[in-house]
């Protein structure tokens, strides 16, 4: 598979491996960060979930628009003004990725972050899935293996929780979703980014208005301390998805496929090791039976098309 470069770049005479080396940077801040995650969530756990994603809204806008300046992209925005079909796809992949973020703060904020690792983990094997129900995509032997795999951890995990790992597969399917779905926008992701913000930004800024005046918010007069924390969810959620954007332009799409195990591996190190929460015998199983999916998945995305 050949690695996709920028004609803009290859006229500018910019060979194709410095294109590489500067996507993996990209991607790797991005993930790095994502990885890094958890340890603002946690310090934001007294906040509740969704008036922590509200602010994540707010202030993610500025920072957005203030990139489509700079990269001179404004124009496709006033274009998706004038198209309602795309309004309506962006409000539904902002719908979608607003409830991800809000079960994302709510898990780490009552000790279930281990249980996001693995929804993170189990993300690419339901994005295959989802490729093989609604698009007709054929599996290869690997990836229906792989799927098999993943679906026994979740059965452990049930049986070990009496229950469904709900936190682990809502935050996996609607990850995926959003992952489909935000293909059908047909502008960039920097432009697709700052339109469903933008969007989500009229009832956030509703909520919080309405917190504040009723007291129960945590931004005017409650201390400095909250109003930064909270003004920094908007750089801390947009900065890593800018960087992802650049960086997913500039590599191959296996690359990109091996790099993303990078966040929920730190996030499973910090829930263990930073936040102390259980890893028994029986997660130790899942997680196990899916690392032993992603190998073989990972496996798939190179040779699997010429074995299967």
């Amino acid at each position: 598979m050949q690695e996709r470069v920028r004609p803009e770049a290859v006229e500018a005479g910019e060979p194709a491996s410095a294109e590489a080396r500067r996507g993996f940077f990209f991607a790797l801040s991005a993930y790095g960060l994502w990885g890094f995650l958890p340890f603002y969530m946690k310090a934001v756990s007294h906040i509740p979930a969704v008036e922590v994603v509200a602010h994540r809204v707010i202030w993610s806008v500025p920072l957005a628009g203030l990139v489509l300046l700079v990269l001179g992209r404004t124009g496709d925005i006033r274009m998706a003004f004038r198209q309602p079909r795309m309004l309506g796809m962006a409000a539904l992949t902002a719908a979608i990725i607003s409830v991800n973020w809000g079960i994302y703060v709510w898990a780490i904020a009552v000790d279930r972050t281990v249980e996001t690792a693995l929804g993170y983990y189990i993300n690419p094997l339901v994005t295959v899935l989802l490729g093989s129900l609604l698009l007709g995509e054929k599996l290869n032997r690997y990836q229906v293996v792989a799927v098999a795999l993943a679906v026994a951890a979740v059965a452990v995990l049930t049986v070990e929780a009496g229950g469904l790992p709900w936190v682990s597969l809502v935050l996996a399917l609607t990850f995926a979703a959003y992952g489909y779905l935000r293909k059908t926008l047909p502008v960039g992701p920097s432009q697709g980014f700052f339109l469903e913000v933008l969007i989500l930004s009229i009832p956030c800024l509703a909520y919080v208005g309405w917190l504040e005046t009723t007291g129960q918010g945590h931004f005017f007069g409650d201390g400095g301390e909250n109003i930064a924390m909270l003004l920094l969810a908007g750089p801390i959620t947009a900065i890593p998805l800018i960087l992802y954007a650049f960086g997913a332009k500039l590599l191959r799409i296996s690359t990109i496929g091996i790099m993303q195990y990078v966040s929920p591996t730190m996030i499973a190190l910090i829930a263990v090791f930073a936040f102390g929460e259980p890893f028994g015998l029986d997660r130790m199983i899942a997680f196990g039976l899916i690392w032993s999916a992603l190998a073989l998945y990972t496996w798939s995305m190179f040779f699997g098309a010429k074995k299967s």
